[in-house]
């Protein structure tokens, strides 16, 4: 009984501790993912978060190639995707459907984390905005829009475009494990603004690539403010509508209903493929220019401070001899676009401790690109 005493006192002591020291969101950690039986943030966590819905208007299905379903996963292919815990597996060929197939109980309906996947829909969104004059330029200051960070050291200069480029400066250490560093603050938080607008800079804007989830949310932060809308509407309106998607998806977010632009777009594989075939597609839909083909060419062409491997939002890998680009999610989600063969692979699940060896990509895409063009490409040649 003494025993029990002291470890109840001791639980008080560290909940006190843990709440003056800004680190009272891990026991919302523990209840989303240890007590619901997961070792972290997973594929199905989006119904235990506040979350906006993305409202699909008049829903297109997708067409079937006539060869739909008939060939046979290889059993490399195979293999590699059971290794990975793979929920979803998909390849849309000329614009039509010609491979589907789900595991572990996912199907066609299942809707899923997309992680930062989202990153390049929020880049998408600023594409927009830019496009329909509620923001002037990509080379807009941040601090134009948040007067908190005038006259700051190193964020006097900071561009949207340095946010979209991860070219910030911000001081955030991208590391999903550690629960005391700013992205478990920002996923399990209360607020995105204390998780995001308190981090300081560490050098100039400009100067150096640094993948950060905290960069693509405070661009999350000047793009909603600039459309006066909630995000989610905005994505409904100026993209899932026009798409055609088929179901209604849902963006996780804080407390104060701000989208965490970072991540979390909860969705079908089938209208994450959508999101893909815009790109092949060159922005157009049935003949509409859905989004600029300049702004789509700067998303998709490789910075020079990154070595050549990432451009606004998206990863890029033209070292291969197939070259491809691609939407990319903590672990694994890939929407990879294959221009030269009019393909889109669109991969789901939950791979922990996504191998990164491909100068900072992961092998798995370059892998799922070759061995998936030999089985259906219409040459069959690489």
């Amino acid at each position: 009984m003494i025993i029990l005493i002291y470890f109840a006192i001791f639980a008080v002591i560290v909940a006190v501790l843990f709440y003056i020291l800004g680190y009272s969101y891990i026991f919302n950690g523990i209840s989303k993912t240890y007590l619901k039986g997961k070792m972290s943030a997973h594929i199905d966590d989006g119904k235990f978060f506040s979350r906006n819905i993305i409202a699909a208007g008049n829903p297109v299905p997708w067409e079937e190639d006539p060869e739909y379903n008939k060939t046979e996963l290889p059993k490399n292919i195979v293999e590699d995707l059971k290794h990975s815990n793979t929920a979803s597996f998909l390849v849309i060929r000329n614009g039509k459907i010609l491979h589907e197939q789900y595991w572990n109980g996912y199907d066609k309906l299942s809707k899923t984390n997309s992680f930062s996947m989202a990153k390049a829909v929020t880049v998408m969104l600023l594409g927009k905005a830019v496009e329909e004059g509620k923001i002037n330029s990509i080379d807009d200051k941040f601090s134009d829009y948040f007067n908190e960070f005038k006259g700051k050291e190193f964020t006097e200069n900071l561009t949207l475009k340095n946010l979209a480029q991860m070219e910030s400066g911000l001081n955030w250490e991208e590391n999903y494990k550690n629960p005391f560093l700013p992205n478990a603050k920002a996923y399990y938080g209360s607020s995105l603004v204390k998780a995001t607008f308190s981090r300081r800079f560490k050098q100039n804007p400009g100067e150096k690539f640094e993948y950060q989830s905290g960069s693509t949310q405070l661009l999350g932060f000047a793009v909603r403010k600039a459309v006066n809308q909630s995000l989610s509407s905005y994505l409904s309106e100026k993209f899932w509508t026009p798409l055609g998607m088929e179901q209604n998806a849902e963006w996780s977010t804080d407390e104060n209903g701000m989208e965490k632009t970072y991540c979390c777009i909860h969705s079908t594989t089938r209208d994450f493929a959508k999101l893909g075939q815009l790109f092949l597609d060159n922005g157009k839909v049935n003949g509409e220019q859905v989004l600029n083909l300049d702004f789509i060419n700067q998303m998709r062409t490789p910075t020079e401070k990154s070595e050549e491997i990432y451009g606004m939002g998206f990863w890029i890998n033209n070292d291969n001899p197939i070259k491809h680009y691609y939407f990319l999610g903590l672990q694994g989600q890939y929407i990879i676009m294959i221009p030269e063969h009019n393909m889109v692979i669109v991969r789901t699940g939950s791979y922990n401790n996504l191998p990164k060896n491909d100068r900072g990509r992961p092998d798995q895409v370059k892998f799922l690109v070759n061995e998936t063009v030999k089985v259906f490409s219409n040459t069959n040649e690489i």
